[in-house]
Order: C-alpha cells, then sequence, then structure tokens
C-alpha cells in the first residue's frame, strides 16, 4: 500500500516506544560462507540450544536459518536461500530498499578491524573515511549487502594501508 502525504495516519507511535533494533533478516546463498563471515570474520557469536529464538528452532534445525548475535543483544538472522540470484556486478545497485548495516566499534579497535577486513579481501566499497560523526569502512558481505564498522572520532593510520 503507498501512502500520500494527505493519507498518512494522524497518530503516532510514542517517543522511546521504539527501544532498539531487536533483530535483523538476511537472505544469504551460501549459509557455510555467511557463517564463516559473520561469525569468524566479524567475529559475532552465533545462536545454539536454547538460545536460538523459538520461532526458529525448527529451521535452524533443519539447516535452513543461522542466528548471530552481536554484543548489544541484536540477532542477525541469515536466512538460506540457495535460489538467491547473485549480487549485482556492480553491488551498489543491489539491496534498493536497505542502504546498509552499521556496527559501532571502540575507536581503539577501529584500526585492527580495518586490518583484518583487508587481510580477510573482503570487498570493500570505500573507506576509511573520517567524518566529524567519527570514521567508518564500508564493506560487502558474501551475498552483496553493504556493512558498516564505524566508530566515533579517533585518530589512526590505517588509511595509509588503502
Amino acid at each position: 500500500m503507498e501512502w500520500t502525504v494527505h493519507q498518512l495516519p494522524q497518530k503516532t507511535i510514542a517517543p522511546s516506544a521504539l527501544r532498539r533494533v531487536h533483530h535483523i533478516a538476511l537472505n544469504v546463498r551460501d549459509l557455510s560462507v555467511s557463517r564463516h563471515f559473520y561469525g569468524t570474520i566479524l567475529g559475532l557469536v552465533e545462536l545454539s540450544g536454547p538460545a536460538v529464538p523459538a520461532t526458529l528452532k525448527t529451521l535452524v534445525a533443519a539447516g535452513k536459518v543461522a542466528n548471530f548475535v552481536t554484543p548489544d543483544g541484536t540477532v542477525i538472522d541469515l536466512f538460506y536461500e540457495p535460489e538467491l540470484g547473485p549480487p549485482d556486478a556492480d553491488p551498489r545497485r543491489a539491496f534498493t530498499r536497505a542502504n546498509h548495516l552499521a556496527f559501532d566499534i571502540a575507536p581503539e579497535a577501529f584500526d585492527e578491524a580495518v586490518a583484518v577486513l583487508l587481510n580477510q579481501q573482503v570487498p570493500i566499497d570505500h573507506g576509511p573515511v573520517s567524518r566529524p560523526t567519527g570514521r567508518g569502512i564500508y564493506f560487502y558481505d558474501p551475498d552483496g549487502f553493504l556493512l558498516e564498522i564505524r566508530c566515533n572520532p579517533a585518530a589512526g593510520a590505517v588509511e595509509s594501508l588503502l
């Protein structure tokens, strides 16, 4: 359903009612490659046993879903979709309704995270960049989804590596 400005509901969600992102669900073509990327390269913890959300236990047991948790408790669900088309040759044209997923990192860990991405030959979109709001690097997961690792302003020498 498309709304015009005049058709928008008059009520709004109460301020502060939305507390945090609960989970993010991504479709992935190769679950083992994505598991390695999110678990090993990004270092997120994969949920198992009783930690798996009850609504996904059957799919996890069948090898159709893997769940990872970020340090702040946000769950990333990876849904195995083997028929998922390959990423566009130009990944900037893929995922037109989503821009990117950003992970915050401590400033003192930023340079090391960039070094890991480079060492693992993760495709970099751009960065590291420095802005008044912090430093960031943009890169792609195995399915071409744009991710960012960012931190508050801090000095670093990673820019010379690129």
